[in-house]
């Protein structure tokens, strides 16, 4: 229907009849004269008939360093021509800039390189050895806030040497070890299947403190469920952690089914799941190192018990090396990518020093006459159980594999003693001693060094 009474808007609008336009303002028409003037205002001809030619607007290929080529389209307008320039420009300074970054960023998490620490032999001593000989059994480190204790489990992972396992294993599988194996490459070992090897770093895995017990122990793959219809299993971070570090910050906050879930798996080393039909078991032996304010609340004495060694650290007070320390950490803030690489020859000597350590280990002795001696200081400090005694044998062998030495010495026996029983004496609320130095008073008196 036409309204002969507005002939004015024909003419806007393009007429459709002699002097008519539509009753309303039309939408169809308002759109078709917007595109009208769009086109209207497309650039110089050349441009518009190389659009009509090609079919497709004009590409613009920017190359930034070796970086993927960064591709602009662009439709250009009338009284416009320095916008393209411009944006050229902004792409390129930008696409510059992430490169820089990225090369001096090095890593997406620095990690501060475990030589540049300083202070703190203790605990450094420990995580060491843990890694020398995982069957001491962990760490348990406690101190104050603000001591270093993270910084320096975290840096631990740079020293960590490779591992052979079998490829495409979730668990991390030895080929050679049969306890260290899944039920699956058990199976295809005794079915004569040839294993596929391959080497990895020894992984170390964070344990939040919020996970959840399906997160750590492992659940029913719902993903396979859904588009395949069959039961999977979906491992862990018990799994992932297998032959390697699990790592537990504010370990005295750890929820009491975490707890558990842990202890279950360090006693038997093996991590067994039954969820929704489905029952597998995995070989779950980590070396499980911990972290915590005792202010903050007391560890249960089940878990503290699992713990091979336990490191007590303080504060530092000297002020110079406290100087030292604020200056180092403001030096890594500022440039990680260059700061470790300051550290990195000392950080490759002591990797080779802890490969060469590992070797030498099963040659590796305590004398009968020293076995005795530190059996006998166990049981003048009423320690609990034979744990003690194993773990302080172990650790003497480990310090003589890292001194490059076959023979454990009573200097050896001296330093990791106290790291071994600590945590096993019963506590006293009236001592007026530490721990640590009633271990050395009764090491002295055995050994005879008074």
């Amino acid at each position: 229907m036409y309204d002969e009474r507005r002939p004015s808007l024909g003419k806007d609008r393009g007429e459709r009849k002699k002097g008519t336009s539509c009753t309303f303002d039309c939408l169809v028409c308002h759109i078709k004269d917007t595109a009208t003037m769009a086109l209207n205002l497309r650039t110089v001809p050349s441009n518009v008939a190389a659009q009509q030619q090609n079919g497709a607007r004009k590409t613009m290929r920017v190359p930034v360093n070796a970086k993927p080529v960064v591709t602009l389209r662009i439709a250009p307008f009338k009284g416009s021509s320095v916008a393209p320039q411009r944006a050229t420009f902004q792409v390129r300074v930008a696409a510059a800039t992430e490169v820089k970054a990225e090369k001096e960023l090095g890593q997406a998490r620095p990690i501060f390189p475990f030589t540049a620490i300083v202070g703190q032999d203790e605990m450094k001593l420990a995580l060491i050895l843990n890694v020398i000989d995982p069957k001491i059994g962990g760490v348990m480190i406690m101190g104050d806030r603000g001591t270093g204790k993270s910084t320096t489990i975290r840096a631990l992972a740079d020293l960590l040497p490779e591992m052979k396992v079998v490829a495409n294993d979730p668990f991390n599988s030895d080929p050679e070890d049969p306890e260290l194996m899944s039920e699956e490459i058990r199976n295809r070992v005794k079915a004569g299947d040839q294993l596929l090897v391959s080497s990895k770093k020894i992984p170390m895995v964070d344990l939040p403190l919020g996970a959840t017990e399906d997160r750590v122990c492992g659940t029913i793959d719902i993903e396979k469920a859904l588009t395949e219809g069959v039961k999977a299993f979906e491992p862990g971070l018990l799994a992932k952690a297998n032959r390697g570090i699990l790592y537990v910050d504010e370990v005295n906050l750890l929820d009491d089914h975490l707890v558990d879930v842990l202890l279950d798996s360090a006693a038997s080393g093996w991590n067994t799941v039954e969820r929704e039909g489905i029952s597998i078991s995995h070989p779950a032996r980590f070396i499980l190192v911990g972290s915590g304010n005792p202010e903050e609340g007391e560890l249960r004495p089940q878990l503290l018990d699992r713990f091979g060694m336990h490191a007590q650290i303080g504060t530092v007070k000297d002020p110079r090396l406290r100087v030292q320390i604020v200056s180092q950490r403001a030096t890594f803030d500022e440039n990680p990518a260059v700061f470790r690489k300051d550290y990195e020859a000392g950080q490759n000597a002591l990797t080779s020093r802890i490969v060469e350590a590992r070797k030498v280990l099963k040659q590796c002795d305590v004398s009968y006459d020293y076995r005795v001696k530190i059996s006998q200081i166990c049981s003048d400090l009423n320690v609990d159980g034979i744990r003690g005694d194993i773990v302080t044998n172990r650790a003497a062998k480990a310090l003589a594999a890292f001194e490059g030495r076959t023979e454990v010495t009573p200097e050896d026996i001296y330093r990791v003693i106290p790291l071994c029983l600590r945590h096993r004496l019963r506590k006293d609320p009236l001592a007026e001693i530490d721990d640590g130095d009633r271990v050395r008073e009764v090491f002295k008196k055995v050994f005879g060094m008074e």
